[in-house]
């Protein structure tokens, strides 16, 4: 393969697409195969049949567009009209329109703000592409980025790309992903390894399963050029089991792009080599912290270790070791492409470029968004997720998954980037986003909730985490119960602080955050619960009495 077959392929796909009067694409990810998604394709294929219209209108199954609660979603190209809530029956009538006015019943505004906010670099594909056809891709600028770094740079200037462009890790903890790049690329050993850390499992979290379903080549590019900038010749791409269009769809792509010498041996004809191959994780989301993920890529059982040495300098088989999430993967061939400076025009000063979330629970517009950082937590409720269902009030918004917290109505108007979500007590996390409305109790509907999470994926290697979280799930269980008292409430915090501060990875050591950030904005639902004990009580005395 080389540059100007690359374009060539390019070309003719887009020259395909004009000669078309119609593109139909039609969402295909997991969320809207769940609604007839595919029999949608098959009836528009059929109908397209029946007219005799294959010359003019080809229909393609796409990724996740966005709004994934109404589904399955139709965009008709190049007029730009976006269904949603499409049945299979409705094929006929959406192709009998296409030279007509649209469909108004199933036609959606796509000025609303839920589109119109959104700034898409990892997205920008989702949707408008077939994700098992490389050839997609490629029309869309795909591998035009690792064939630049491998023709035209020194792995040590991609690194300074990476780092010049602010990029942080999308996994939660936000850390340089540069400078998490050079600590690998100047590792003094023959034998390196890149990791893409697929392995999302925060409630309501379904960003990287998106993204790998709707657009796996992006990710694959990010990870070659990774590893010609840390000098790594082979990756693994860790992704639960749980996800088995991704899974399949990770290794179409892998098949592909070796077949056009994209991955392999001397890609581009150069002295670089990298090969992929996917590793399947059983499920514990323990498995997600860096050291129990290289267990488990090892055969061993996915248990974290102390902390350091790190990946980055003992990882895979003790080798030096680079591992980067899904979105954060997804970011790196579009920096490449745009430059560091793009990148680091959108969002602000100290969290540049965009984020990926899933918003869930009590909203009208439950689905994928990614919005630059910056933005606040207002305009993603209200603008882009539509305000709650029913008028119901806004309570809170719980961000970062289990290792997060809840975030009151006071703080709505504070921009969402690193920094400002650890000073109200929450984390970005990697992307999870769950409205809660007024009529939720914050201890057994939030605390409760991810405690007993916690408590079950403990991996049981360290006690503060194996004994504090059962211990602290009982104790939430008697608060909600209107058993505890306030002794209960004063050993559940001090128990916070144990478990905090001297369990062996993550997942311990944030479990009590659900539990802190509750207890400092919604103190009075626990205050509720204990009172409602203390009446029980009098009321048990009196009768006695």
């Amino acid at each position: 393969m080389t540059r100007e077959e690359l374009q060539e392929i390019a070309e003719n796909e887009l020259e395909a697409r004009e000669e078309l009067d119609h593109l139909i694409f039609v969402c295909n990810a997991a969320s809207c195969q769940s609604s007839q998604g595919l029999q949608l394709i098959e009836s528009l294929k059929s109908g397209i049949e029946e007219k005799e219209l294959g010359d003019t209108v080809e229909v393609k199954g796409a990724g996740c567009m966005g709004l994934c609660a109404a589904g399955p979603l139709v965009l008709i190209e190049p007029d730009g009209i976006l269904y949603t809530q499409v049945k299979p029956e409705d094929a006929g009538e959406i192709l009998n329109h296409l030279e007509s006015e649209a469909v108004e019943r199933l036609k959606t505004d796509l000025e609303m703000p839920f589109f119109g906010k959104q700034v898409k670099i990892v997205l920008e594909n989702s949707g408008k592409i077939d994700p098992e056809k490389i050839e997609d891709y490629i029309a869309m600028e795909g591998y035009t980025a690792l064939n630049r770094v491998i023709t035209e740079m020194s792995p040590g200037e991609v690194i300074d790309v990476i780092s010049d462009s602010g990029l942080r890790g999308r996994g939660g903890a936000g850390y340089p992903t540069g400078l998490k790049w050079s600590t690998v690329g100047i590792a003094e050993d023959v034998q390196k390894y890149v990791v893409c850390n697929a392995d999302e499992g925060d409630p309501g979290a379904f960003m990287d399963r998106s993204v790998l379903e709707s657009d796996p080549h992006r990710v694959l590019e990010g990870m070659a050029i990774a590893g010609y900038a840390v000098g790594a010749d082979k990756g693994y791409i860790y992704v639960r089991a749980e996800y088995p269009l991704a899974i399949e769809r990770l290794r179409e792509a892998i098949k592909r792009a070796r077949r056009l010498n994209l991955l392999g041996n001397n890609i581009f004809g150069s002295q670089f080599s990298f090969n992929l191959e996917i590793r399947l994780g059983a499920g514990a989301f323990v498995c997600g912290e860096e050291t129990a993920l290289l267990a488990s890529i090892e055969g061993r059982q996915g248990r974290p270790r102390p902390r350091p040495p790190y990946p980055a300098e003992y990882g895979l088989w003790g080798h030096p070791t680079l591992i980067n999430n899904v979105e954060t993967f997804a970011n790196v061939a579009p920096i490449i492409r745009n430059g560091a400076e793009w990148f680091a025009s959108i969002g602000t000063e100290n969290s540049k470029g965009t984020k990926v979330f899933a918003m869930a629970g009590s909203i009208n517009n439950t689905g994928l968004i990614e919005v630059p950082m910056g933005i606040t937590l207002r305009d993603i409720i209200y603008d882009l997720g539509g305000g709650l269902p029913e008028d119901l009030k806004f309570k809170a918004v719980q961000t970062g998954g289990p290792s997060g917290g809840c975030v009151p109505e006071e703080h709505l108007d504070m921009p969402v980037d690193y920094e400002s979500l650890k000073e109200v007590g929450t984390m970005m996390g990697s992307g999870g986003m769950i409205v809660v409305d007024a009529s939720s109790d914050m201890v057994s509907d939030v605390a409760k909730y991810f405690v007993e999470f916690c408590k079950s994926e403990s991996c049981g290697k360290c006690v503060p985490c194996r004994v504090g979280t059962a211990q602290m799930y009982d104790l939430l269980d008697k608060i909600s119960k209107d058993e505890a008292t306030q002794r209960d409430l004063d050993l559940l915090v001090d128990l916070c602080d144990v478990v905090r501060n001297t369990s062996l990875c993550g997942l311990g050591q944030a479990a009590p955050q659900p539990v802190l950030s509750t207890l400092e904005y919604f103190k009075e639902d626990y205050d509720a619960h204990l009172q409602k004990a203390t009446d029980k009580l009098t009321h048990a005395v009196q009768r006695e009495e």
